[in-house]
């Protein structure tokens, strides 16, 4: 007979799934392409340079032991100091902060945008005084695929931030704040990481989706649901893009110091030193939940509905114990962890049933759910 897991605590075997997903976005080797936009192509050019030149060293060094055993050591040390550092960040919650890219003012546009009467008025100034959010509006609005919408004779590039507003529809506004918040969270400009930021940017973007799906099907606030799926990746871009920069601060450091003391052995070990992609995966399962709220907190939200959603999420060891809007945001991300590990091969259907189970996701359900394109935002 078979044992039901459904909603109980959590168990072994779907924690398991779900680490698994989380293994593959930030250690697979997978690559993944942007969703909605190229990210830098150049970038992408020295991700690719970057990993052929350290795959040459590797094989020259393979063929001599002692400039090996140079590269072990020197590498373990370089990644145990890029540890620490990313340890010693993390016990600080200002620090995480400061290089996060997230503020109060982003928090309050988050909530400013939940419920049918949003003020306008308010929500423009806040959007105002972050530069990379009106650039990513310009670029919607006068963008070739969303100009046909507007009137006749009005080919001439927008600027005013009004207007743009006004062009793209509160509606529209809903999505596309949250959307490039979360962006703007991840981490950017860091060969090392750019395949892991396309594929956690693919699965944010799925599980939100899949949210906004479940909140409209069941008359909930399909915008406070699909906000608060995009923010349980927080935490975990906030881990990825402090230890991206904490990486290559120290490994620029190492190599330009190896250059210098003309060490040829010492510098192609520095050079070949891959980012510690297990360790981070590690701290994300570590911190990641847990971060998704306390930073909400120091950020003097801690009354916030979004912030007990957070909290919920991380603390509650049953997915019976959670609010109807919490247990979304969960289901959502139950589905989302299914399509990409189908994606890759890495569930077969029995594990896919067991997942459903235990969150519960009913047929209706997964009808609506498997009617949705994740490939774009659904804009008005």
């Amino acid at each position: 007979m078979a044992i039901s897991v459904a909603g109980g605590v959590r168990p072994g075997k779907v924690i398991e799934i779900e680490h698994r997903l989380y293994k593959q976005l930030i250690v697979g080797k997978q690559k993944s392409d942007s969703m909605f936009d190229e990210l830098d192509a150049e970038l992408e050019d020295d991700a690719n340079k970057l990993a052929i030149e350290r795959e040459a060293v590797l094989d020259r060094l393979a063929k001599q032991i002692e400039a090996k055993q140079v590269f072990e050591r020197v590498s373990e040390q370089l990644i145990k100091t890029v540890s620490n550092a990313v340890n010693h960040r993390l016990a600080s919650a200002d620090a995480v902060i400061k290089s996060a890219g997230v503020n109060e003012s982003q928090l309050l546009m988050l909530e400013l945008l939940q419920g049918s009467n949003i003020d306008i008025n308010r929500l423009r100034p806040l959007i105002a005084n972050e530069s990379w959010l009106v650039r990513d509006l310009l670029n919607i609005v006068n963008s070739t695929s969303f100009r046909h919408r507007r009137p006749k004779g009005s080919d001439v590039k927008l600027t005013d931030l009004k207007l743009v507003l006004n062009f793209i529809g509160i509606e529209n506004i809903k999505l596309l704040i949250p959307h490039f918040c979360l962006r703007n969270w991840l981490p950017s400009g860091h060969a090392n990481l750019l395949w892991t930021t396309r594929k956690l940017w693919r699965y944010s973007m799925v599980s939100a989706i899949a949210a906004q799906a479940l909140g409209k099907l069941h008359e909930k606030d399909s915008i406070f649901v699909y906000i608060c799926t995009l923010l349980s990746q927080l935490g975990p871009s906030v881990v990825l893009k402090n230890s991206a920069l904490l990486f290559e601060e120290t490994w620029g450091l190492w190599l330009g110091e190896a250059n210098n003391s003309r060490d040829k052995e010492l510098y192609d070990a520095v050079l070949v030193t891959e980012f510690p992609s297990q360790k981070v995966y590690e701290l994300v399962i570590e911190h990641g939940d847990r971060l998704n709220w306390q930073l909400l907190q120091q950020l003097n939200f801690s009354d916030s509905p979004m912030t007990s959603v957070m909290a919920e999420l991380d603390n509650n060891l049953s997915y019976k114990d959670l609010s109807e809007n919490a247990s979304i945001v969960a289901r959502a991300n139950c589905y989302a962890k299914v399509v990409l590990l189908e994606e890759m091969k890495l569930i077969n259907p029995q594990e896919k049933r067991i997942m459903f189970d235990y969150y519960e996701l009913s047929e209706q359900e997964l009808i609506r759910l498997k009617g949705q394109n994740y490939r774009k935002l659904n804009i008005i």
